[in-house]
């Protein structure tokens, strides 16, 4: 089950059981977070938080969701009224109970994930490669993992779409291939003339480069921190053109 909201649905059963379950997983994102990972566990531990605060604030709404049975058919509307036994209010309080217990826990490991994330974010240094086209929605981005000793060569793609209340972005990568040990050193700028030969379809690349000593996890922490750096730089260059 991991950290869900089911865990904290099922709390009535057992208080107790629940707050060591809750512990016991809250460890191990400690630990992957004292071994500098921070994806996909700081972000799921924000979501949980968010979730469990809506839960807090809105227990009525959270009543209304949840399954019943069926008790009788209104006379009035002739639609079916549902008893909760899943929900009654001993259930109400118990859960309301470990969400407050919980809450504190789970914003001190964000803070502690953000901590991560933000060393990272503050260490990693973007840089333009050549002349950067009016184009940027799509291109290249270098990424260095240093614990490996290669270099990571990327195609982005921004992509934008419009939700009910705001417009949201995201960037999506494919990996074209990574540079080992000794050509971790060449030149972005070879390294982008190259890529422009082996793609005709992008003559001129938005194309940008990583630079960064950190030897932290690649997959789990520098590549997904890259990705909102570049799209937060993206961002910003759109909304000055």
């Amino acid at each position: 089950m991991g950290l869900s909201l089911d865990l904290f649905l099922t709390a009535s059963r057992d208080i107790e059981t629940t707050q060591y379950r809750f512990l016991s997983e809250l460890k191990v994102v400690r630990q992957a977070f004292s071994d500098n990972v921070v994806y996909p566990h700081l972000g799921a531990l924000v979501s949980l938080y968010d979730n469990l605060k809506t839960l807090l604030a809105d227990l009525d709404r959270a009543r209304g969701a949840m399954p019943g049975e069926i008790s009788h058919i209104d006379p009035e509307t002739l639609g079916l009224a549902y008893t909760n036994k899943f929900l009654q209010e001993d259930h109400m309080g118990s859960l309301e109970e470990i969400i407050t217990w919980a809450l504190p826990y789970i914003q001190d490991t964000i803070e502690e994930g953000r901590t991560i994330y933000e060393f990272v974010d503050k260490h990693m240094v973007l840089e333009e490669v050549g002349i950067i086209p009016a184009y940027v929605e799509e291109g290249y981005v270098l990424v260095p993992d240093r614990k490996s000793k290669q270099l990571h060569v990327l195609q982005y793609q921004l992509s934008i779409f419009t939700g009910k209340d705001e417009n949201y972005r995201s960037l999506k990568t494919t990996h074209i291939r990574a540079l080992e040990s000794g050509e971790v050193v060449r030149d972005p700028s070879s390294i982008k003339l190259q890529l422009v030969s082996d793609n005709k379809d992008l003559p001129n690349p938005a194309t940008f480069s990583f630079v960064t000593d950190l030897d932290f996890p690649f997959e789990s922490t520098m590549l997904p921190i890259a990705k909102r750096k570049l799209m937060r730089h993206l961002y910003l260059q759109q909304g000055s053109a």
